[in-house]
């Protein structure tokens, strides 16, 4: 019986087993795409963004629909300009009050052209439902007011 238990056994041990993993492989893999992501870093520039560019308007419009948004949903609509002087500025309580009443004053004044301000924090979005449906009502000029 002791020739069958020694030749599981070499000299009274146990057979170890080697668990380790071996890690050079990975290394070798993480160094190749270092140096592939450090080559091609330079290739891209990220920081630079091309901007649409705008015609700047030499002269602004003497006459024009002024239109002016508040966050509230409120805004106010009147005519500006030399022969109107500042002009006689009617409140819209909501946006489709001020569509009808754009729409009356682009039938009584279909030359004139639209300017719209509006409060800092208002949505972008409703701005450029504004611009939109003055486009429908065939006003081809819509200008936005900034600070100067």
């Amino acid at each position: 019986m002791s020739s069958s238990s020694s030749g599981s056994m070499r000299g009274g041990r146990t057979r170890r087993y080697k668990s380790d993993i071996n890690v050079v492989p990975y290394i070798d893999v993480m160094l190749v795409l270092l140096v592939i992501f450090m080559v091609a870093a330079p290739l891209t520039n990220p920081g630079v963004i091309n901007l649409p560019t705008a015609a700047k308007s030499t002269l602004p419009p003497t006459e024009y629909i002024q239109i002016t948004l508040k966050i509230d949903s409120a805004a106010s609509i009147g005519i500006s300009g030399q022969k109107h002087g500042t002009g006689k500025s009617e409140t819209a309580p909501n946006r489709k009050d001020l569509m009808q009443k754009l729409s009356a004053m682009h039938e009584t004044n279909p030359d004139l052209p639209v300017m719209i301000s509006a409060e800092k924090d208002i949505k972008y979005d409703e701005v450029i439902q504004v611009i939109s449906e003055a486009k429908k009502f065939g006003i081809n000029r819509v200008g936005l007011a900034t600070k100067q």
